[in-house]
């Protein structure tokens, strides 16, 4: 895959092999080609809601890109984060930002390697999506986790939809409380084009 990294190409994504090509391409330009100039908000919409229902850290941002959701969390005071993606590339720009404690690079369909369930808490931003991760990318994240820790996913509607996710979660029912679905905006009003109105589900939940 040699054309420009863009969310066309995002969206048709089909194998992690595509996601790792695709994303080393696209790591140093990300913050400025797509995140500003698209107005991309989900990632601080994600924190927003994950402080409002009280989680707090240690947390694990997973998908952390660049480390745009791990920003917005340390901004509000969670810490400490450690954050895993796909692609190496990706993460080295989130380490450039001084904001994650630890960094690894993983896909979360082999399982994460994650030693003792550390966290209190995950986040998920705009790894959820059309061409990305299904819900079959839920129960490792669980696997993560310590009793009572709060998650908070951003899942894009029509992939929620279409991809099987509430099948999902009610399966999961005896493993997670409090679940809740949030309507957010995943792109602010500066935004243009086929993809400016698209909405996510923030769907949250704690670990029994």
């Amino acid at each position: 895959m040699s054309d420009d990294p863009s969310l066309s190409r995002a969206y048709a994504l089909e194998t992690p092999d595509d996601s790792v090509a695709l994303y080393g391409d696209w790591a140093g330009t990300y913050d400025t080609d797509f995140a500003q100039a698209s107005d991309y908000i989900l990632h601080e919409q994600v924190a927003r809601h994950f402080t409002l229902i009280g989680g707090f850290g240690p947390v694990l941002d997973i998908g952390a890109g660049t480390g745009l959701c791990g920003a917005a969390l340390a901004a509000r005071g969670i810490t400490p984060i450690d954050g895993t993606d796909i692609s190496p590339e990706m993460l080295q720009v989130a380490g450039a930002k001084d904001i994650y404690r630890d960094l690894f690079a993983a896909n979360l369909l082999d399982g994460l390697p994650v030693p003792d369930r550390p966290y209190q808490g995950a986040v998920s931003s705009g790894t959820f999506t059309t061409g990305h991760v299904g819900p079959e990318g839920i129960s490792p994240i669980l696997a993560t986790l310590r009793p009572r820790a709060w998650v908070v996913l951003s899942i894009t509607a029509a992939h929620y939809a279409a991809a099987g996710f509430e099948a999902e979660l009610a399966r999961l029912n005896p493993h997670i409380d409090d679940l809740s679905l949030t309507k957010a905006a995943i792109y602010g009003p500066g935004a243009r084009g086929t993809h400016a109105q698209d909405q996510a589900l923030l769907v949250a939940f704690r670990k029994r």
